[in-house]
């Protein structure tokens, strides 16, 4: 009998159709069925001894709660015998609903329950005991995962312990992760957390890597790209990585219209094994990563959430550094500006701050300024020196970037002026282990919508003193006037757009939930406990 050895995942979700990812143990037929009598089936597909469906659920009726089970050849595995959560539901939107978004990132997998937590109470465990505890409460319609769902290169104890039972650590890459099925570990690991499967069983969700999904700094630099190809092992790191974040991530991202159109998916399906036509698509992606899109849209009521990938699309040549390539740059300002009558609330979802406190804005620059010669040229003393800095200190957001947050600011002023702006433009992000509200301002005027930058991280992880000490210094008035001098020095253009911080640092596992309604909008953070609950430290109106 098949058993099923991760999921279910409730990924997209609209009015009258939801899909349901599973892995499972042999290949099989999968069924969902609902309580109000829908069905719908899949068959598994196969990957390098792993087996999976992405099922799809038809017919739904809009504004409806509705409960699944899940059934592997005619026989229930979920919901698991005598489990102590609720059932796990499907909630269809009816037009007009208000639209609960709750987002994060940067999750280490949560220690078992008779272990001490290093790193505190987790976030994503507390939202899940909330919700279970009072299910016809309040909960997100969708729940954003803004990057580093998994640590490849930062692994536990007990990963470590299980690799070392599988190869020698003493040789590269030692106790991160090598390969796909060590991938499929980490997953196992994060997302079989009895809270959080559950909570992933029963909210939608979407997901963004950032570079822990493959290594840290990934992408960094031109450079960087060609130390790492030179790595014996990186090769199937990376494979393992883009094939694994394709199954058990990017897959469930796509809405049913975007699956049927998919030739990748539908080749995966039709295949006996689809391990060497992913593999083969993971290859691509990285020798031609403008050929693939990881970005992707999705819509809810009247609020328009772009995903955008900060990572896999980047342009590292010096001469031509650019966040997004060419066709990332262009999708991005299509899907922003084509019908924005259509959408009250635009969020852009970058796993990377596009505003950070200004000594770190200020320091990427002038970094980048250096990496690219402005200072004794390409092979220059100061080149090496910000190529060795640029890696050092993670100086590789969008700030790193000069043109592309030039670029960010352009398009967001546009897409937020003249008839059909929307309400508010939200850019929502992570990775920096703090969280915090900035608001942009526009010298030459300011557009209609409200523009801000919400970053909230870790979901749960360590947060340095370092960390600590630096964010706050990086917003201070003494660090402003350095970061001055060290735009000076990097002959650096000034940028385009002014921003203040208006709330935060706030340092923790937390979460960030926008309540949207019509034209209005409410931000709310939350923190996890030691008593596994979540408190509000924050909450603001950000539209009235």
């Amino acid at each position: 009998m098949g058993e099923l050895r991760l999921g279910p995942l409730l990924r997209y979700v609209d009015g009258t159709s939801a899909t349901v990812w599973v892995e499972t143990s042999r290949p099989c037929a999968v069924e969902v069925r609902c309580a109000d009598g829908v069905v719908g089936t899949a068959r598994t597909f196969h990957v390098s001894g792993h087996h999976y469906a992405l099922v799809q659920v038809t017919g739904l009726t809009p504004g409806t709660t509705t409960a699944y089970e899940v059934y592997l050849d005619d026989t229930r595995v979920w919901p698991e015998p005598d489990s102590r959560f609720p059932p796990s539901v499907l909630h269809t939107p009816a037009e007009g609903d208000e639209v609960r978004v709750t987002f994060g990132s940067c999750r280490w997998a949560a220690p078992a329950a008779d272990e001490k937590d290093p790193v505190g109470p987790d976030a994503l465990d507390a939202l899940a005991t909330r919700i279970a505890a009072d299910p016809d409460g309040e909960r997100p319609d969708v729940l954003l995962l803004v990057g580093d769902q998994v640590y490849a290169d930062e692994t536990s104890d007990a990963t470590g312990r299980w690799l070392a039972a599988r190869r020698d650590l003493s040789e590269p890459p030692g106790s991160q992760v090598a390969d796909y099925e060590e991938y499929t570990h980490l997953y196992y690991e994060s997302w079989l957390d009895p809270e959080v499967r559950w909570l992933l069983s029963t909210v939608p969700s979407c997901m963004i890597f950032d570079d822990h999904d493959l290594i840290d700094d990934w992408n960094t630099s031109a450079s960087w790209l060609a130390d790492m190809r030179a790595t014996p092992w990186w090769r199937e790191r990376l494979l393992g990585g883009l094939t694994s974040y394709w199954v058990y991530q990017h897959l469930g991202n796509l809405s049913p219209a975007d699956l049927a159109t998919d030739p990748l998916y539908a080749a995966v399906r039709a295949a006996d094994d689809a391990t060497d036509i992913l593999r083969d698509f993971a290859e691509r992606a990285d020798a031609e990563p403008e050929s693939v899109r990881w970005s992707y849209r999705r819509d809810f009521g009247r609020v328009r959430l772009l995903m955008v990938d900060s990572r896999a699309a980047r342009v590292l040549a010096e001469d031509e550094r650019a966040m997004l390539d060419p066709g990332e740059e262009e999708w991005l300002r299509d899907e922003a500006l084509t019908d924005r009558e259509s959408y009250d609330h635009l969020l852009v979802g970058t796993s990377l701050p596009w505003l950070l406190p200004h000594l770190v804005h200020d320091a990427e620059a002038w970094d980048a300024a250096l990496s690219r010669g402005e200072r004794g040229g390409r092979d220059g003393r100061w080149a090496r020196f910000g190529e060795w800095l640029r890696r050092g200190a993670d100086l590789e957001h969008w700030a790193a970037f000069p043109r592309s947050f030039a670029d960010l600011a352009a398009l967001l002023a546009e897409t937020g002026t003249g008839d059909g702006a929307p309400a508010t433009i939200l850019v929502l992000s992570g990775d920096v282990h703090h969280a915090y509200v900035a608001e942009p301002h526009w010298p030459d005027g300011e557009p209609d919508a409200r523009v801000l930058q919400l970053t909230c991280s870790p979901v749960h992880n360590s947060v340095p003193a370092s960390i600590r000490w630096g964010f706050r210094l990086g917003w201070s008035a003494p660090a402003r006037a350095f970061g001055r001098l060290l735009r000076r020095h990097g002959r650096c253009e000034r940028p385009p757009v002014t921003w203040r911080r208006t709330g935060g640092p706030w340092f923790g596992n937390q979460l960030m939930t926008l309540t949207l309604r019509g034209r209005s909008a409410r931000l709310r953070l939350e923190q996890a406990r030691q008593d596994g609950s979540l408190g509000e430290v924050y909450g603001s109106v950000l539209a009235p």
